[in-house]
Parts: structure tokens; sequence; C-alpha cells
């Protein structure tokens, strides 16, 4: 079943984060979308199974790998992946964008892939405002003066975050699950005991256990997250297989359990990065013109649209997609993904 675009309000339900994102945003009304229409060139962008092209940069303390599609002179579109995930998330919307003209840039996180390390002595952290200064690194080095920004879980918060803190260089934005910057000291707060619930796999990489769990069942416990965040998305083994590759990075499990503790409160983050979470904690509201978006089976911890809205002072809709799509949204539904990028440039 293709999905299309529910213009009805969701109901209010506790799964996972709602209630204390609804608390700590305020609810207001979410602007309705009209359906668009799918591109042409959307009905030959399914099934692709690799990229044209695979890439390597230097880009601040990071060698990036990448793939990118398109033509070299098109506006630039930046796609962002979020955990456990990898870039194999857009394999089918970057041949729409392409198609459309775009160049289509779709890094490696730090941790993952072929992206390294440029030095040993680099701390591996996952503190959210370096994984944004990497891609603006990323831009830098590309040359790429102004992008579109696309994201999803990470990727979500990561395109935020530019958003928020560089908007000169960000042009429109796709985000899913809406607006992610979150603060350690928010993070502090209890949450009801069926949204505690849903966070279990960070408690547990809150332990020496689960660190040493992740360590040593790291693909079994990605596909883990895959099926419970995305409880009727039907992937086969070739599917996960291309992006467990991914994770096999020689930092994946120091840049993971970092973020989560990180996000705790509970190991430190680096210096040159306070300035920057100074920003974010106080919420800083995103000028850009944005689509957001929510799968309507997401099992993993969202918002609910009504949480974020506010937080968005630019034109503004956000788009409900059904047909049983979960977390991993771009995968899921590209073609509803790719639409959002080619509309919201048109803002």
């Amino acid at each position: 079943m293709s999905p299309e675009f529910n213009h009805q309000r969701r109901r209010f339900f506790g799964v996972a984060a709602m209630t204390i994102a609804a608390a700590e945003f305020g609810m207001t009304a979410i602007a309705n979308a009209q359906s668009p229409a799918v591109p042409l060139a959307a009905v030959q962008a399914r099934g692709h199974t690799s990229f044209a092209a695979l890439k390597q940069i230097r880009a601040g303390v990071l060698d990036i790998g990448y793939a990118e599609a398109g033509p070299a002179d098109g506006p630039v579109v930046l796609l962002v992946h979020g955990w456990p995930y990898d870039i194999y998330s857009y394999v089918d919307v970057a041949p729409i964008l392409a198609d459309a003209g775009y160049r289509v840039i779709i890094p490696y996180l730090r941790g993952y892939g072929t992206t390294r390390f440029l030095s040993d002595e680099t701390p591996r952290n996952g503190q959210q405002a370096a994984l944004a200064v990497d891609m603006i690194a990323l831009m830098d080095a590309l040359g790429v003066e102004k992008a579109i920004l696309g994201g999803y879980d990470w990727g979500a918060r990561t395109v935020n975050i530019m958003a928020a803190l560089w908007p000169e260089r960000c042009e429109a934005m796709v985000s899913v699950s809406g607006y992610l910057i979150g603060s350690q000291e928010i993070n502090k707060k209890p949450l009801p005991p069926k949204a505690e619930q849903a966070w279990w796999y960070q408690f547990y990489f809150a332990t020496e256990r689960g660190r040493l769990g992740y360590a040593t069942n790291t693909h079994e416990f990605a596909k883990l997250i895959w099926q419970t965040a995305s409880p009727t998305w039907a992937f086969d083994d070739a599917t996960f297989n291309r992006s467990a590759v991914a994770f096999d990075n020689p930092d994946h499990v120091e840049i993971t359990i970092h973020n989560y503790r990180w996000r705790l409160g509970l190991v430190e983050g680096e210096a040159k990065y306070d300035a920057y979470e100074t920003q974010l904690a106080m919420g800083p509201m995103i000028t850009i013109p944005t689509i957001t978006m929510e799968g309507d089976t997401n099992g993993a911890p969202h918002p609910e649209p009504s949480a974020y809205a506010k937080r968005f002072s630019g034109k503004y809709e956000h788009r409900n997609v059904t047909g049983g799509i979960g977390h991993n949204l771009p995968q899921e539904a590209p073609l509803a993904f790719a639409q959002a990028i080619l509309d919201v440039v048109k803002f």
C-alpha cells in the first residue's frame, strides 16, 4: 500500500516521550498540508540497493565517507541518517532528487561506515553539537555555502541544530519527528513510567553491562531496534545487512554509548562545544522553511507534532504519513520524504 498524507490531526496518545515533549514545548495547532502529487521520477526510484558514487573527504576532525548523486552544479541537499541506521536510509530518496536536478550528499556520521577520526587523540564524542559541527565542516570541505537539509532520528536532531545555530547555511529543512534539540538539564527530569520504558536502551547503555552487551551484539541489537521502531516494516536480511556493515566502524560503539550517556549527564562533552550547548539548552527557534513528518506506526520515542510546532517561526507544514510507516521514514516511505524535500524548497 502506497503511503498517503493524512491531513487529520493525530490523536494525542501516550507513546514514549510524547508527554515530556508536550510539557517542554507546549501545545499548539499543526499546519495542515495539501497532498502534493508524487513526482514522475519517483515511479522508477523504488528498490535501489546501491549508490553510484561513494567518496571520502577530510572535514574538521574527520575523514568523512559519503554518497553523492545528481549533478555537481545542482542545489545541494544534505541528508543525515540516524541510529542505528546508515546512508542506505536514503538509497531510494537520492535518485528522485538527483533526477530533479539536485546534488545529493549523504554522509556517514562519526562512528559509522567509512568515516574515521583523523587523530587517535580526538575524543570519541557523541554529543549533539559535535555531530552538527561535523556537518558544517563537511559543507566547508565540499565548498557548499548553503544546503537543503533532511534528517530523521540523530539526523533530524543534527539538521535541527544546524538550522538553529547556522541558519545562513541552511535553505530549508525536512525533519522527521520535528524538533529534537535537547539539553542535559531537561533530560534529568523523570518521565512517566510508560515513557521511561520506551527508553530502556538508554538506561542499558548507562551501565558497563550495556556497553559490553552492545559491543558484543551490535548487529542483533540494531536489528531489534529496527523491528521495534518500525513494527510493520517487512525489511529483509539483505536490506539490514547492507546497513549493518556501517556498525563495524571501530568507533561505533564508543560514539553510541557516549551519545546516550551524555544526554543523561553521566559523561562530559568537550569544552569547545559548551557555547553551542548553552544556546541549544534554551530551545532556540528555527526560522528556515520547514516540513516536519511522522509515520503512523513509529514505535520509537517521539513527541506529538503539536508539541513542537511553535518552535518553527518560518513557513511550516506538518505531514503525517500513513500506510504502516515507522521510524525510518525515508527508507520506508521514500516517495513521501523526497516529495517533502521538493516541496519545502518552493516555500
